[in-house]
């Protein structure tokens, strides 16, 4: 992945509303759902959930299909793995033989939106 495409991406999870939308469709898993629903479930307007689903569409984070006249959108988890992966290619200067285990492998989950320790995961 290049810089400009990560930039792109990160910047578009830089704010609350986008990054609870992309939370919850990953969360929803590759089918996605409507837009509809993810308006309801968040709280968010109809008007403003178009334009921070734009802002995700935009950055490749996430895909639109259309079923009938219904919008789903889905997360583009091919592009979410490559942004991980992208922010962790170089850890222990490329070197993971030089590091522990656990130092470079993205923690497992979150508890109340702090992220867990690794020890607390195994």
């Amino acid at each position: 992945m290049e810089s400009k495409i990560a930039i792109a991406a990160l910047g578009a999870l830089a704010h609350d509303t986008r990054l609870g939308l992309y939370r919850l469709l990953v969360q929803a898993g590759p089918e996605g759902m409507a837009a509809g629903t993810l308006a309801e479930t968040l709280g968010v307007p109809p008007s403003s959930l178009s334009f921070h689903l734009n802002d995700l569409m935009h950055a490749g984070l996430i895909e639109q299909r259309r079923a009938g006249r219904h919008l789903f959108y889905a997360a583009d988890f091919a592009r979410m793995n490559a942004l991980v992966g992208f922010l962790t290619e170089n850890c222990c200067g490329g070197r993971p033989d030089l590091c522990p285990p656990t130092v470079c492998a993205p923690a497992k989950g979150t508890k109340n939106g702090k992220a867990l320790s690794r020890e607390s995961v195994g």
